[in-house]
């Protein structure tokens, strides 16, 4: 296992996947307009494809593949979900009905739910707890980048392709770049086994009794989940902008494409490397990090939903949300990781990510998209504001558990410095 001596190496080329996963996991979003009318579905339908139907098969799937990521070669079983995902975005462009493209997204969801929960454990591993907010921050860099080129590509090379065609692309790169991840091997059987993770039913009861017994982590995780229903407000953002705003489909796709890439990027970037220096000085660690991240961001945010679209405050606004999410996720992760033992990592990260797409993706999109078609047929004007508006609200509210998370490992310290020491 020579690769494991190289962790930068590592590093880089787990995040050249994960942005890949993201390219092929948003492309629906960058070419929202064109599917939608080519496969003649509706607002809703849209919510579900980008929603409950990666839940349905992302979410548990993490789960179960985390426990396995505990147990056996992580390499290998990131390797077949690159294969496998990569697969079905390409059958996904030969998709001629809502029913195809949604079974051919079930399955991309599938693969791509074996990257994070192996991937984190990983760095966990090759990293020292003083880098590994930075760390995962430039792991989950490949979230911005990747929604952003997707955007990118629907905008530039798609226009002139075809969303069909940019699909079929896209899953024969992937299945290359699975074919050379198959030669990197990972060999568990030699690890001890009280430190290896147990068999699915008992790994999930362990972790389920780590929530209860921690409260830190209980609000660090329903914190993490709530701040991601910004991604379902995401989701409907560039339908809110042509369709309520007047702006071009095309220009608007490079726009957010160009804004998701840089800023979400900084904002992985700078709030792993702030994460790292702030949380040895506050008092509720990451947690609190986070918080000042939520309180700094939130106003623009909200106010550029209201403000004339090319303003100043439009693109600050805009430019906030997409920094926001990112930023929290360097100190969000290491502050989890940090929290359960090694042995359950790949699992906490599944089940984090299993509550992530239930609640937020899922219910998110769809509710969002439901929403949407409710107040269109009630004639309330700008509908698609509302409802941006909301996921906007919620993904702040999020801030709350957060504080609490932090109030709680603040205390948890206080307990562990007072504890007079026995003779």
């Amino acid at each position: 296992m020579l690769w494991k001596k190289r962790p930068t190496a590592v590093l880089a080329g787990l995040l050249v996947i994960h942005v890949l996963a993201h390219i092929d996991r948003n492309m629906l979003l960058g070419f929202s307009p064109q599917i939608i009318t080519d496969l003649k579905i509706s607002n809703t339908q849209y919510g579900f494809l980008v929603g409950v139907v990666w839940v349905l098969s992302f979410g548990f799937m993490a789960l179960f593949l985390g426990s396995l990521a505990d147990r056996f070669s992580r390499t290998r079983i990131i390797a077949v979900g690159v294969f496998i995902w990569s697969l079905c975005t390409w059958a996904s462009g030969h998709a001629q009905s809502f029913e195809q493209m949604a079974l051919a997204r079930f399955f991309v969801a599938s693969g791509e739910a074996a990257l994070v929960p192996a991937a984190v454990s990983i760095l966990t591993e090759l990293f020292s707890e003083q880098k590994r907010s930075t760390i995962m921050g430039i792991f989950f860099m490949g979230i911005p980048m990747g929604i952003g080129a997707s955007f990118l590509l629907a905008g530039t090379f798609g226009a002139s392709l075809g969303w069909r065609s940019t699909f079929y692309a896209l899953g024969g790169l992937g299945i290359v770049i699975a074919v050379l991840l198959a030669f990197l091997k990972e060999d568990r059987s030699q690890t001890m086994t009280h430190e290896r993770g147990a068999p699915f039913v008992q790994q999930v009861r362990t972790v389920l009794g780590l929530m209860r017994s921690r409260p830190p982590l209980l609000f660090l995780i329903i914190g993490f989940v709530l701040l991601h229903i910004l991604f379902a407000g995401l989701s409907f953002t560039q339908l809110w902008m042509v369709k309520e705003r007047g702006m071009d489909t095309s220009s608007i796709a490079v726009h957010i494409g160009t804004f998701q890439l840089l800023f979400g990027a900084m904002g992985s970037v700078i709030g792993g490397v702030v994460g790292d220096r702030l949380a040895r000085r506050l008092p509720g660690g990451h947690p609190a990090v986070i918080v000042l991240f939520i309180a700094t961001c939130a106003v623009p945010m909200v106010a550029y939903r209201f403000v004339a679209p090319g303003s100043w405050a439009f693109y600050v606004g805009m430019c906030a949300g997409f920094f926001l999410p990112l930023a929290c996720y360097g100190s969000a992760n290491a502050a989890i990781m940090g929290m359960v033992p090694a042995q359950t990592r790949s699992t906490v990260a599944g089940f984090t990510m299993l509550c992530i797409n239930v609640f937020a993706i899922a219910i998110g999109n769809l509710a969002a998209g439901r929403a949407v078609d409710v107040l269109v047929a009630q004639c309330v004007s700008s509908p698609l504001t509302h409802v941006v508006l909301a996921t906007d609200f919620i993904g702040i509210g999020s801030g709350a558990f957060f504080a609490l998370a932090a109030f709680f490992s603040a205390r948890q310290r206080d307990l562990v410095i007072h504890v007079p020491a026995r003779a």
